[in-house]
């Protein structure tokens, strides 16, 4: 699983957001300039967050963009299942995908299938609020 640009500014688009949620709608133009991404390319990105209802765009004077909800309801997770085609390790278990004929003797189908729920189980487990934190560090993976 590889997290592709669009995930990956959808998440600093939303965590911007989240960090100027007092502020009001928050126009284009100063997410772009804040996150250093393309004008262009941030329209594609927050289309697809409207469409989904994590975000409203307004058009006009004030206008903008702003969280309809609040940061700590917003998990990694859900944000990047928005912008990415999949996050399955493994064909076999997007959704969607048509029944293996191999399934029931694929020794290695319960490795993929306990790897995607780790990953998803952990992306759901993280919020903006959380990544918002100002002494969020990430580095607090214990083995």
């Amino acid at each position: 699983m590889l997290i592709s640009t669009k995930g990956r500014y959808a998440l600093r688009v939303m965590i911007d957001l989240a960090e100027h949620q007092g502020e009001g709608c928050i126009p284009l133009k100063e997410i772009a300039h804040r996150q250093e991404i393309s004008e262009k390319y941030l329209e594609i990105i927050l289309k697809v967050l409207v469409r989904s209802h994590f975000l409203t765009g307004l058009r006009g004077k004030g206008g903008g963009y702003r969280l309809t909800r609040p940061p700590e309801t917003y998990t990694v997770g859900s944000i990047l299942r928005l912008t990415e085609d999949t996050l399955a390790p493994v064909s076999c278990l997007e959704e969607g995908s048509p029944y293996c004929e191999r399934q029931v003797e694929c020794r290695t189908l319960p490795l993929w299938q306990g790897l995607n729920q780790v990953v998803n189980e952990y992306l759901d487990g993280v919020t903006l609020a959380d990544l918002m934190a100002k002494d969020a560090q990430g580095g607090d993976y214990v083995i």
